[in-house]
C-alpha cells in the first residue's frame, strides 16, 4: 500500500511538472494571438495581457486588405515547402543508405566528409556568387529550393544513423537470398521501415523551408523578385513598410492616417498568421516524429 501511495504522489508529481511544461510553451503563442487582436491604445498603455481591455480586429483588416500579396506569398511558401522537403529528404535517404552498407569502400571516409560539411563551408560571398553567376538561379523560383537547404548533412547522418539501429542485417541478408538489389532493398525494405526518422527529418526540413527568408533576400529582387516572395518575405517587407510609415517621414492627410496605424498588434497578427499552417499539419505528423526521435530504438 505504501508503495501505491508513493508511486500515485510520485506520478501527480510528474503531470504536474508536464502541464507546467506544456503551459509554457503554449501561453507565449496564446499571448501573441491575443496581442494581435488587443486595441493598439491599450497596448501601449497597458502592454502585453492575455485579459486585454479592449478588443479589435484593424490588424486582421490591415492583412485582408493585401489579400492577393498573402494569397500568393502562401503558394509560393507551400510549393517551395512541399518541394523543397520531398527532394530534402529523398536526397538525404538516397545518400544515408550507401553508408549504412558494410562492404562499401571507404565507407568511413565519405561518411567522414558529409560530417566535415557541417564544420566548414565556402563563405556567404562565395556561395552567392556560385549559385547568380555559374547556376543563374537569381529571380528563379530555384533561389528559395537550392541554397542551404536542398540537402543536409544533419539529415543524412541521422537517417543513416537510425537505418543502422533500427533495421536488423537480418532483413538484409534476407532480401540479398531473395535476390533483390540495392534499389529493391532500399524502396522495399529501408523505406517502409525508416518512415518515422523519414517523417522526422522531413518535418525539420519543411520547418526550415518554411522559415527560411534568407534566400529570398539574398536572391530575390526587383519586380520580378517579390512576385516570388514566399510569406516570410513577405511580411517582412510589411513590417519593414510600416516601420517606415510610422516613423513620421511621411507628411500630409496619408501621413495623418499612417499613424493611427496599429504597428504593435499588426506585427503580433503578421506573426500569427506565419504560425498558423505549422499548428494544423503538426497534429498528423506527431506519431512519425515520437517515434523518429527515439534513434536507438530496435525493432522487433
Amino acid at each position: 500500500m505504501k508503495n501505491s501511495a508513493k508511486e500515485k504522489r510520485y506520478q501527480f508529481f510528474i503531470n504536474i511538472i508536464l502541464i507546467l511544461m506544456t503551459l509554457i510553451i503554449v501561453l507565449p503563442f496564446v499571448l501573441v494571438f491575443i496581442s494581435s487582436v488587443t486595441d493598439e491604445n491599450t497596448l501601449i498603455r497597458n502592454g502585453y495581457s492575455f485579459f486585454p481591455e479592449k478588443l479589435s480586429l484593424y490588424a486582421y483588416q490591415y492583412i485582408i486588405k493585401q489579400g492577393e500579396k498573402i494569397l500568393r506569398a502562401y503558394g509560393v511558401t507551400i510549393f517551395v515547402t512541399i518541394v523543397g522537403t520531398i527532394l530534402n529528404i529523398s536526397l538525404s535517404a538516397l545518400m544515408a543508405y550507401p553508408l549504412t552498407i558494410k562492404t562499401l569502400p571507404h565507407r568511413r571516409a565519405l561518411t567522414f566528409f558529409v560530417f566535415f560539411t557541417m564544420l566548414f563551408n565556402g563563405g556567404l560571398v562565395p556561395t552567392y556568387l556560385m549559385y547568380v553567376n555559374y547556376l543563374h538561379i537569381k529571380n528563379t523560383i530555384f533561389a528559395l529550393l537550392l541554397p542551404n537547404l536542398l540537402l543536409s548533412a544533419n539529415n543524412v547522418l541521422m537517417i543513416r544513423s537510425y537505418f543502422i539501429t533500427s533495421i536488423p542485417d537480418a532483413l538484409f541478408e534476407a532480401a540479398k537470398i531473395d535476390g533483390a538489389g540495392h534499389m529493391k532493398i532500399f524502396t522495399s525494405v529501408v523505406l517502409p521501415l525508416g518512415k518515422p526518422i523519414l517523417v522526422t527529418m522531413g518535418l525539420f526540413s519543411g520547418l526550415a523551408y518554411w522559415n527560411d527568408w534568407t534566400n529570398g533576400l539574398y536572391y530575390l529582387s526587383g519586380n520580378q523578385g517579390q512576385k516570388l516572395f514566399g510569406i516570410q518575405n513577405l511580411l517582412n517587407q510589411m513590417i519593414t513598410d510600416i516601420q517606415y510609415l510610422a516613423s513620421g517621414k511621411v507628411v500630409g492627410n496619408i501621413g495623418a492616417e499612417v499613424a493611427k496605424l496599429p504597428t504593435t498588434s499588426i506585427r503580433m497578427a503578421i506573426a500569427f498568421i506565419a504560425m498558423l499552417p505549422l499548428f494544423i499539419v503538426y497534429p498528423f505528423l506527431q506519431k512519425y516524429f515520437s517515434e523518429g526521435i527515439t534513434l536507438g530504438a530496435v525493432k522487433g
